[in-house]
């Protein structure tokens, strides 16, 4: 299925959170260090619940070693910056999702680099720099998931 991608994340919280979300879904985590807390973090955790257990996580030690173990990777990367939206993809099983730092994002030479893979999640207001990662990456996700899957063929829990 889809593969969600945390270049450099700073809030265990927000991982945590995806984490959860990834198990539920039944994604791997990629973050690609250095990373802003410990795995042993203990908000990292508690925002994961009982689920960190369960989750499929690979470490990166950077971009270059992300890119060396995935050479097959095919991967947008959100940013704010970018023009196209996130709803003008047609994504494939096994797409990776980017996502950068909470603070600062992708870095600008990533994203000059791989220009046509840059997408963004539109925001109406001017007032806002940016959507919460956690929330970006949902909501992300599931429009790959709808595009990938049909509920015909998927085995929802009750």
């Amino acid at each position: 299925m889809i593969n969600i991608v945390l270049y450099q994340p700073e809030i265990p919280q927000n991982t945590g959170n995806i984490a959860r979300m990834c198990v539920s879904n039944d994604l791997v985590l990629h973050l690609i260090k250095p990373l802003g807390f410990e795995i042993s973090d203990k908000y990292l955790k508690r925002s994961a619940l009982d689920y960190w257990q369960y989750l499929e996580l690979k470490l990166y030690e950077n971009w270059q070693d992300f890119l060396t173990q995935n050479p097959e990777a095919r991967f947008w990367l959100l940013t704010t910056k970018a023009k196209k939206s996130f709803w003008h993809v047609k994504y494939q099983k096994n797409d990776f999702l980017v996502f950068g730092p909470e603070t600062r994002g992708l870095p600008q030479a990533l994203l000059d680099e791989f220009q046509e893979q840059a997408i963004t999640v539109p925001m109406r207001s001017k007032n806002s720099r940016s959507l919460n990662l956690a929330s970006t990456v949902q909501t992300v996700f599931y429009e790959a998931f709808r595009q990938c899957d049909t509920a015909d063929r998927v085995d929802f829990v009750s």
